[in-house]
């Protein structure tokens, strides 16, 4: 039974908790993406195929998102969250005693299910803790402990596949979101009382996702923020194959390359803190957006021509993810603000969109029949232009609803 009342807690407590549950599901990526060939070598299948059981969590997760958001709006943050974290913990020892690829993607997509629920409650209680204005600066400190996967988690996935196979992977995340699930049931205070108002039934749950949609802040920002954010993915899912198969470098040096292209999406995200002393969030996810396109539109070119190798690649990677660093808290925060008793509703969707178009876009890399460098570039490249077309036309719309709703500092 999950505690009727916990003691109030420092905000920085509920920062690092919340730090927590937002590595859950990057953690979970990133950990197994050095054990790809082994996966593939015992189940005698190509690397692409093991891409699946990447494009089988995204696809979880997104279609958890909208389960889970008005579940935390109805029966408040901790109920549901603790649920998906139980749920995580038994796909995790499904995908341990996997016999099968098949049976991996299903066990898979079971993860993701479950591990969305950290994923949105995390950001839904950014919104309950922390006062509007400043969602944006929580969300760069968060990126902080999102760090720690990119930045660990393939050398810590390596180490593990070296010593006890890619299996003991997934008994590791099962210890890991065990000792999580620990914390938040003790330890997590309520941040968002039950609302028996909120409704269960797919009618009005579907209203209430159309209204949040139709907000024009929520519409142009969370759409040109997940066909921007959508880059990654295509990173994520590709990076092994341009990297191990293409570059041929082995594990090691690859997890070196992953944590330095992850120390630029980090270090981008804390100078966001500091540029927002100056500028707004709008004017910054803008600015981050057009560099975001001209050097990803740049770099399909020159891997097109065959005018980058190895560290050509490895440096228009840093750019194009440092910008996103940027864009993404901005734009959260910018879609997220006109949002309070339903900020729940508002975060499943957002995040719904942005694994929506994630998934799809890492299944096609998985799927595709051209590899490499030049299908993951060009996935960015057009991602980016599409991001940066929304913004354009649904600006001034997104400016003047803002504006009604006193939003003008966000």
């Amino acid at each position: 039974m999950v505690p009727d009342s916990t003691p109030q807690r420092s905000p920085l407590f509920i920062l690092c908790l919340l730090g927590s549950l937002s590595v859950v599901s990057p953690f979970n990526i990133d950990m197994y993406l050095t054990a790809f060939p082994k996966v593939a070598s015992d189940f005698g299948v190509p690397t692409s195929a093991v891409s699946l059981t990447l494009s089988a969590y995204f696809i979880g997760m997104a279609g958890g998102q909208l389960f889970y958001g008005p579940l935390l709006d109805r029966f408040g943050r901790k109920p549901p969250l603790i649920a998906g974290l139980l749920l995580f913990l038994v796909a995790s020892l499904g995908c341990a005693a996997s016999t099968s690829i098949d049976m991996l993607v299903a066990m898979r997509f079971l993860q993701g299910i479950g591990g969305c629920a950290a994923q949105v409650a995390s950001l839904a209680m950014v919104r309950d803790f922390f006062p509007p204005r400043q969602s944006a600066r929580i969300r760069s400190l968060l990126f902080l402990f999102i760090a720690v996967s990119p930045l660990a988690a393939p050398s810590v996935g390596g180490f593990v596949v070296s010593l006890w196979g890619w299996r003991a992977v997934f008994v590791t995340l099962f210890v890991v979101v065990g000792l999580i699930l620990a914390l938040v049931w003790l330890l997590l205070p309520e941040g968002h009382k039950a609302d028996r108002g909120i409704s269960l039934r797919m009618g009005p749950i579907l209203r209430e996702y159309a209204v949040i949609f139709r907000h024009p802040a929520f519409a142009t920002y969370a759409l040109a923020g997940a066909l921007s954010f959508s880059g990654l993915f295509a990173y994520v899912a590709g990076s092994p194959i341009v990297f191990m198969d293409n570059f041929h470098l082995s594990p090691g040096a690859y997890s070196t390359v992953f944590a330095l292209l992850a120390a630029g999406l980090i270090g981008a995200s804390q100078v966001n803190i500091l540029l927002l002393r100056a500028f707004s969030s709008r004017s910054l996810f803008a600015a981050m957006l057009a560099l975001q396109a001209v050097a990803s539109v740049s770099f399909a070119f020159g891997i097109w021509g065959g005018w980058i190798g190895l560290y050509g690649t490895i440096a228009l990677f840093f750019i194009c993810l440092s910008c996103l660093g940027i864009i993404n808290p901005n734009g959260a925060a910018v879609a997220l603000s006109p949002f309070g008793r339903n900020a729940g509703s508002a975060a499943a969707l957002l995040g719904f969109i942005q694994l929506g178009i994630g998934a799809l876009i890492s299944s096609g890399i998985s799927m595709g029949k051209t590899s490499g460098s030049i299908t993951v570039i060009g996935i960015f490249a057009v991602t980016s232009v599409l991001a940066g077309i929304v913004l354009l036309l649904g600006f001034k719309s997104a400016r003047a609803a803002l504006a009604a709703r006193d939003e003008e500092g966000v």
